[in-house]
């Protein structure tokens, strides 16, 4: 799984009830684009995440013109 900063992280709730966190990735500290991530997540809070396979990277989306 490779991030860029700017992308978007978004890590499925994996129990019932645990809604979904989604985050602005600030930093990429793995070597070719991968983890771990420190994130910015949308409630403010940041950390450094290794994305397990509940988690999902969307790509920045490109400006358009």
């Amino acid at each position: 799984m490779n991030g860029k900063i700017g992308d978007r992280l978004h890590v499925h709730g994996n129990v019932v009830g645990q809604p979904d966190r989604t985050g602005e990735i600030v930093e990429v500290r793995g070597p070719d684009g991968g983890p771990p991530f420190l994130v910015r997540f949308d409630d403010g809070h940041e950390g450094l995440v290794y994305p397990g396979p509940d988690a999902v990277i969307e790509p920045r989306a490109k400006a358009s013109r």
